[in-house]
This record gives C-alpha cells, sequence and structure tokens, in this order.
C-alpha cells in the first residue's frame, strides 16, 4: 500500500505549498490555500465531486446490467457471426473518440439528452461497455451452467438460481468489471465535455482547467481528490482482484 501511495507525495507537498523553487526539497513556504478553496461553499468542487460520483456509479451499475447477458451470451454459446459481434463490442474504443462523440452528440440533441446528467451518463456507457462484456464474456466462457440445472431440478426458483448459483460464481468478473466501469467514466473528459455542453461538470473539467490556469496548488488539491475515489475503489475490490477468490467464488450453495 505504501508504494501505491508514494507517487501521490509530491501532489500532496504542492497541494499545501505557497513556494517551492529548485533546489528545495521541501516546500520553502507553507499555505492552505488550496484546500481552502477547494470546501469552499461557492467553489465548483464540491457539487462537481456529486456529478462525477453519481455519473461514475450510475455508468457502472448499467454496464454490469448490460454486461451479465451480454457477456454470457458471448461466453456460453456459440453462434454464426460471433466474430462480427465481438468486433462491432469493440468498434467505440477502436473508433476515435472525437467522431463517436460529434454523431452521439447530433442525436442526443434531438432527443432532448444534450447538456444533461442522463445524457452523459449515457454516452458514457459507450467506452465502458465493452470492457465490461468482454470480462464477464470470459468469466461465462469457464462457467458450468450445469449447477444451475441441478439447483432448478431442486426446485429453486429463478431468481435463487440467480442469487445462490449463478451470482457467487461470476461475483469476482462483475467486480473487475466494475473496476474498469468506474474508473474509466470517472476519468471521462471529452465526452462529458461534449456532451454534458458545459452544463455538466465534473472534476475532470475542473482539473483540465485548473491545470491550464498554471496554479500548482490547487491543480495539485484537485488531483488528490480526483485519484482518491479510484484508489479507494481498488483497495474494497483487491481482494476480488485475485484468483484464489476466483476460484472459491465458483461454488455457490443450493
Amino acid at each position: 500500500m505504501g508504494g501505491l501511495l508514494l507517487p501521490f507525495l509530491p501532489l500532496l507537498l504542492w497541494s499545501v505549498s505557497h513556494r517551492w523553487y529548485f533546489p528545495a526539497i521541501i516546500p520553502t513556504e507553507w499555505s492552505w490555500r488550496a484546500w481552502s478553496y477547494v470546501f469552499k461553499a461557492n467553489s465548483q468542487v464540491l457539487p462537481a465531486l456529486g456529478y462525477s460520483l453519481v455519473i461514475a456509479l450510475a455508468t457502472t451499475l448499467l454496464s454490469i446490467l448490460i454486461g451479465i447477458p451480454a457477456g454470457r451470451a458471448m461466453g456460453l454459446y456459440r453462434f454464426r457471426g460471433q466474430t462480427v459481434v465481438r468486433v462491432l463490442i469493440l468498434a467505440p474504443v477502436i473508433v476515435p473518440p472525437l467522431a463517436v462523440a460529434m454523431g452521439i452528440h447530433m442525436v442526443f440533441i434531438r432527443y432532448g439528452l444534450a447538456n444533461t446528467l442522463a445524457g452523459v451518463v449515457l454516452v458514457h456507457l459507450i467506452p465502458v461497455t465493452p470492457y465490461v462484456v468482454l470480462i464477464m464474456a470470459s468469466i461465462f466462457a469457464n462457467y458450468n451452467p450445469e449447477y444451475e440445472a441441478q439447483a432448478r431440478s431442486l426446485g429453486a426458483r429463478p431468481g435463487q438460481v440467480f442469487r445462490y448459483i449463478t451470482f457467487p460464481a461470476i461475483l469476482p468478473g462483475i467486480v473487475v468489471g466494475g473496476l474498469f466501469a468506474f474508473i474509466i467514466s470517472w476519468s471521462e473528459y471529452l465526452l462529458t465535455l461534449l456532451i454534458g455542453g458545459g452544463q455538466v461538470i465534473t472534476l475532470p473539467l475542473l482539473l483540465f482547467s485548473f491545470a491550464n490556469s498554471g496554479d500548482n496548488a490547487l491543480t495539485a488539491a484537485l488531483s488528490l481528490i480526483f485519484i482518491g475515489p479510484a484508489i479507494i475503489f481498488l483497495v474494497l475490490t483487491s481482494r476480488y482482484l485475485t484468483g484464489r477468490h476466483a476460484a472459491v467464488g465458483g461454488g455457490g450453495r443450493l
């Protein structure tokens, strides 16, 4: 954990510095100005943090709801044109995001989704969903559906089958896919700028504007706030990223 956080030490020093010039190892003057601004009631940081959290969590949830059935179909079954479907799933990642965003923006304007929170969530699904679907497809490729058949033969209802058999087995994939979805959505800048139209302000938008302003202290403070939730999410889900837990998760119970 220490090795993970060590690279952020310079950002922490910058965020509480007032003067820091080469060759000084630590700031020559200290100041809480950046953090005072961040937590001011009239600053845009806290609302942007709220928008970023809502968008990232909603995008993660929706991508998982899409990824589970799509991944099951891709992983468990073989059908004509499956390779074409995989290419189409990956297309949003391969095509330049600016080209994708401009076309989607015209459609969103027509349906009243431009400059809205819902529109930003929907457009974030474009770069996120391919990762989740392919991760779930790899999970279901090693999944044995006979456990479900045995549970149904013992009288389990569909909801019970999913809760006690399917869900524990695919939980590591859901966690890994959710981690990818959250981080990608959390850090998305271009799609948020084009579809949000300046009405939906997230942390990446603020961070980019402050980075261009040359205010190193504020940029460092915002960078730490920007990085924090992703690190927390990674720590909370780290135990599901090991092969050992994935093996245990496949058991299920009737």
